[in-house]
């Protein structure tokens, strides 16, 4: 099953499909899609074990935020030998088209999606580039043309270095405790 589905295929099919959102920690406790497991993109290769077990009992379901990332899970998993389709549009679309996002009660503040931290990041880096260009030497305005260039390569090339460079920052990784936990619930369910 390496394809697309659309919300309304999802929304027939969802009770019998094996969700696995490939968000950060923090993206998934936003709103994720009902029953979806966790288990974000840079850990997949960790997890192909228990996935190829949950896809021999149903098919498995990528989600992200917009459908860039569970596409590519969605491809490492078929070179894996792992059918899999990803949510056309990701929980983006799901949301828009009224599907039921979930939330655990939690008391931490919720670590904002990816692309909102991105888009903080880069314009800080812009502003601070203009400004240390202004106020300190012309030469610092290259910092502004850098992050101009990254973007427009990310465009391109559908990748983004700094989302996976804020990644790696402790709230947007994985706890490896819920990870295993994850991981054993794929397994015996």
């Amino acid at each position: 099953m390496n394809s697309t589905l659309t919300t309304s295929a999802v929304r027939e099919r969802l009770h019998t499909l094996v969700v696995i959102d490939v968000r950060t920690p923090g993206e998934y406790a936003a709103g994720h899609l009902p029953g979806a497991h966790n288990i974000p993109l840079d850990d997949l290769e960790h997890a192909l074990p228990a996935l190829r077990e949950a896809a021999g009992r149903g098919d498995l379901l990528m989600v992200c935020a917009s459908g860039t990332r569970s596409g590519n899970a969605s491809t490492t998993l078929s070179s894996n030998g792992i059918p899999a389709a990803s949510l056309e549009g990701g929980t983006a679309a799901w949301a828009s088209a009224g599907g039921e996002l979930h939330r655990p009660a939690t008391t931490a503040a919720p670590t904002w999606a990816m692309d909102r931290q991105v888009r903080l990041t880069a314009g800080s880096v812009v502003l601070l580039g203009l400004l240390l260009g202004v106020l300190i030497h012309p030469a610092f305005q290259l910092i502004s043309a850098g992050i101009a260039a990254g973007l427009v390569y990310s465009a391109l090339s559908n990748s983004c270095a700094m989302a996976t460079l804020l990644g790696k920052l402790p709230y947007n990784r994985t706890n490896r405790t819920d990870l295993n936990n994850t991981l054993a619930a794929l397994r015996h369910n």
